[in-house]
């Protein structure tokens, strides 16, 4: 995994300290997982390089990520929903994958032709999932289409790889790459590598035949709605320089239990952004040559991506209508009075005075 440089450390500041904080925050979790149920599974529609698929969207309930062990991420409270010890079997995760084959078979007409697999971590750290339990899951899914499977950077390695596009998988690697600008991921998500291993673990895919998906996050604490704004586009199209990297799925923050951005929001210190910000991101970026989508969680609620309350579900409908099509003039069909009040928002708010309206 990669190191900080030393000078973060010194008397506890720069990201010693976050982690600290966020260290702190974690140890409310009270709350115990059963290892051989999955944390999440459900069916959907994506958008892929081959076309729009029904996928299977499964997340693994493993030991936590590494990182968040140590601290991790401002926005991320995954790690609390996670199994307690450290680790599950190899018979466990295998249970978990039964039970979302089960679920599947119970909710859909036939077998998805995209599989996409989570760990809110790092599915290619076995320390999180085994090695044998990933070739067993390759093995399991050999019939499909398509899979995507997640990981930070460190742990994407061709071999590894290489078990899913052996079995005829066209595969891809789900990165949490948050921003391409390495200031505002350290400093403001608390994310430890440089866009520059992002740029390798891609090199890295392309050469066994994988492809690179990158998650951004619209809106880490400490960002204003217009930096934020401006920091996605850029962040859009730097990931469409990346040779590799055909999508990018731009996540805007939520409100998680157990993490810094929930001590932020309850202290009147964080909103999350506003539909309109995220449609604004997806419709500039149209024109890049890379696929962009977005799955607002929790539109619509306080601790999630909103506007007025009166418009939200069909600014949402809009965005995944936009994920499917990849056409801009779908925005064009939804408007509200509170875009005058967004644009105020995006003019005048600054960092140091955030949220300007709730």
């Amino acid at each position: 995994m990669s190191k900080p440089s030393p000078d973060v450390y010194e008397q506890g500041k720069g990201m010693d300290a976050h982690n600290s904080v966020m260290r702190g925050i974690r140890a409310r979790k009270d709350e115990t997982y059963d290892p051989r149920e999955p944390t999440r599974v459900w069916l959907d529609e994506d958008n892929t390089p081959s076309g729009v698929y029904d996928s299977l969207t499964i997340i693994l309930n493993t030991g936590g990520c590494r990182w968040a062990r140590a601290g991790g991420c401002t926005m991320c409270g995954y790690v609390a929903e996670s199994v307690e010890g450290g680790s599950v079997s190899h018979e466990d995760l295998m249970a978990q994958i039964d039970a979302c084959l089960d679920h599947e078979a119970e909710n859909a007409e036939e077998p998805a032709g995209l599989i996409k697999i989570y760990t809110s971590g790092s599915f290619l750290d076995e320390r999180e999932v085994p090695a044998e339990t990933r070739q067993a899951i390759a093995e399991t899914f050999a019939d499909r289409d398509r899979i995507v499977v997640e990981s930070l950077p460190d742990f994407v390695e061709q071999p590894k790889i290489e078990d899913f596009t052996t079995q005829g998988l066209e595969t891809d690697i789900a990165v949490g790459l948050e921003t391409a600008t390495d200031r505002v991921r350290k400093d403001c998500v608390n994310k430890y590598f440089e866009f520059a291993e992002f740029e390798r673990a891609a090199a890295d895919a392309r050469e066994v035949g994988a492809g690179v998906k990158a998650y951004l996050l619209m809106k880490p604490p400490f960002l204003s709605e217009s930096e934020a704004t401006t920091d996605m586009k850029r962040s859009v199209r730097k990931c469409a320089d990346v040779e590799g990297c055909h999508t990018v799925s731009m996540n805007p923050c939520n409100v998680q239990r157990h993490t810094m951005v929930e001590d932020l929001y309850h202290g009147d210190g964080y909103r999350p952004p506003w539909l309109w910000s995220v449609a604004e991101v997806l419709e500039s970026t149209a024109d890049e040559d890379i696929i962009v989508v977005s799955d607002p969680v929790g539109h619509g609620s306080d601790r999630g991506a909103h506007n007025c309350g009166e418009c939200d579900d069909r600014v949402q409908r809009a965005i995944k209508d936009f994920d499917l099509r990849q056409d801009p003039s779908v925005f064009e069909q939804v408007s509200c009075d509170c875009e005058r009040t967004w644009e105020a928002v995006t003019e005048r708010e600054k960092s140091y005075s955030m949220p300007l309206a709730r």
